[in-house]
């Protein structure tokens, strides 16, 4: 079952599409993280907040942070995305 994301509008200069972009990441490669078999979640260390690490579509390794929405079908608010550094 794919996951859905609930996204922003595109031109929300304080939405999570513009937080994702100011990473230099698109709607479509943090959506493809979640069908990345090889995604692994884990807990935030700075918000507690879920933190999802993939592969994106176009071959970027990048961690996603998002919330919890529901779960019939799995529904997440992806907050911002980037690619982790070697810290």
């Amino acid at each position: 079952m794919e996951t859905i994301l609930i996204w922003d509008l595109d031109d929300d200069p304080d939405g999570n599409v513009q937080h994702i972009a100011a990473h230099g990441l698109t709607k479509d490669e943090v959506a493809s993280v979640f069908r990345d078999p090889g995604r692994w979640t884990t807990e935030s260390a700075s918000t507690g907040r879920p933190l999802t690490f993939g592969t994106t579509d176009t071959g970027r390794y990048i961690a996603v942070v998002w919330e919890h929405v529901d779960d019939d079908p799995l529904t997440i608010y992806p907050l911002t995305a980037y690619e982790p550094t070697g810290e």
